[in-house]
């Protein structure tokens, strides 16, 4: 056990002390879902996995409640994967290490993995607990969120009696979440070709790294630097001057994340070298300086390295180039109902090279399906002026408010007895709740959660005393109902 077990409340923190430990990627959330179903055992819990690997289970009311309403509290089981390059940590085998930093617990180096975790231990605390007065209660434990949601669109049918739904997946003190975006993720695919470098030819990688990066939903506000636009800025404005060739360019690690690092090599003549180091260094000083303000410790590294074998022709070159500046990212609109929200956002997600192709991931998201709609022909047009096979993927619905909910009701008047006055709003990324709505018409609905930060980063924390706030108000409410 480590300091985290010993934090209040106990029975949550130490769930959560043991999720830690327990690896839980996207699409491999099977030893996460045997520690819940084996907390369920223990208490004597019915519970059911269906064919996509969500699981329910349910608890009976307290003694005297059987005749109050069903309610569901909803997390998801897995978590974002992110470290930075200097850190040795293998996710698909070991623990997360925390450390205290105030009144916030982060992670040595990688993502805490707090989303959803906190969510899942608040879930397994309120089942242990045996002092709540409430109905009968599903805990819903959805799978893959963190790439597409693709655990709730696979949600059976048949595996929720309850219209009332607490999910506990937000991570803002003192709001309440009643709407969130819809999104899709667009693949696209450069052919390349390549050709064998000159015996005298030159390496040079160009490394991006430092940035903070962030959840590509709640942080795109913040308008951080993007690792893999803001190299390929600094390349192609140099290429219109200095001709090189490029052998590979990588960057990003998941749809849902700001990118944080990037690199390139380029393959160029002898007589180039010195120059092309001397316009990326200026270039990226004017990046620099224009993104300070947010990215403080963003930097650029240049090493010559051996000579590839081979780099990409001239044409590939050029057009890899042209569609990475041309793709959009961040903030596109903000929302004319509710100002301060995000409607419309790009986030140029993940760039490598496969199959002899270079992929680009964008994740896309608004409020708006007409936008949305938009945002995917403007990135499908520009796609294919630059030649690549363009791929939309199935996306996910968004949450449409409900201002007039008897659940946000009764929220309310719980978190102004606990914690004061709630904010109302809505979240510029994707919640499961829009499509549990649609698979179960007429379900009343809810998101909140403590105050947890930077998430989908190695910055990702939770502040300590919201966790207790948080937890106070899921029993109270669930006592009011």
């Amino acid at each position: 056990m480590t300091f985290v077990s010993e934090l209040e409340p106990l029975p949550l923190w130490r769930h959560f002390d043991e999720i830690l430990k327990i690896p839980r990627p996207s699409k491999n959330e099977d030893k996460i879902r045997d520690y819940v179903i084996g907390v369920a055992e223990r208490l004597g819990c019915e519970h059911k996995t269906d064919a996509a690997g969500n699981l329910v289970v349910r608890k009976p009311a307290s003694q005297g409640k059987n005749g109050a309403p069903a309610v569901v509290l909803q997390a998801h089981l897995d978590m974002v994967e992110e470290k930075n390059s200097d850190v040795d940590h293998d996710f698909s085998k070991d623990p997360i290490r925390p450390q205290r930093d105030g009144d916030y617990v982060k992670a040595t180096g990688t993502t805490l993995g707090s989303d959803c975790g906190i969510g899942i231990a608040s879930m397994l605390a309120l089942m242990e607990a045996q002092d709540l007065a409430h109905g009968p209660l599903e805990f819903l434990f959805t799978i893959d969120e963190e790439t597409g949601l693709t655990g709730a669109s696979s949600l059976a049918a048949d595996m929720l009696t309850g219209r009332i739904l607490l999910n506990v997946d937000s991570e803002e003190e003192g709001v309440l979440t009643i709407g969130c975006a819809g999104g899709s993720d667009t693949h696209l695919y450069l052919p390349m070709a390549r050709s064998a470098s000159s015996g005298d030819a030159k390496g040079l990688t160009v490394r991006i790294s430092g940035l903070k990066g962030g959840h590509s939903g709640v942080d795109i506000h913040r308008q951080r630097g993007n690792a893999i636009k803001l190299l390929a800025r600094a390349l192609y404005a140099v290429s219109l001057e200095h001709p090189f060739r490029l052998a590979g360019f990588a960057g990003g690690n998941a749809h849902n994340a700001i990118p944080r690092e990037a690199s390139a090599t380029l393959v160029l003549a002898p007589g180039d070298l010195d120059a092309v180091r001397t316009e990326l260094l200026r270039e990226f000083e004017s990046i620099r300086k224009e993104f300070r303000p947010a990215e403080p410790d963003m930097e650029l590294s240049l090493e010559e390295v051996a000579r590839p074998a081979e780099a990409w022709d001239d044409t590939t070159t050029s057009k890899a180039l042209t569609l990475v500046n041309g793709l959009p990212h961040g903030v596109l609109s903000m929302s004319y109902d509710m100002p301060g929200l995000v409607e419309t956002s790009s986030n140029l997600a993940v760039v490598n090279e496969s199959d002899g192709r270079l992929t680009v991931l964008t994740s896309n998201r608004s409020s708006a399906a007409t936008a949305l709609t938009a945002l995917l022909q403007r990135i499908r047009a520009t796609g294919t002026l630059a030649g690549a096979e363009v791929e939309e993927h199935d996306g996910y619905p968004g949450w449409k408010p409900d201002v007039s909910s008897p659940l946000l009701e009764t929220v309310k008047q719980v978190h102004e007895a606990v914690a004061g006055a709630a904010v109302i709003g809505a979240i510029h990324a994707g919640l499961e709740c829009g499509i549990i709505g649609e698979k179960y018409p007429g379900m009343d609905m809810i998101s909140i959660g403590p105050q947890i930060e930077f998430p989908h980063s190695p910055d990702e924390r939770v502040k300590i005393p919201t966790v207790g706030t948080f937890y106070r108000i899921l029993t109270r409410t669930l006592e009011r109902l």
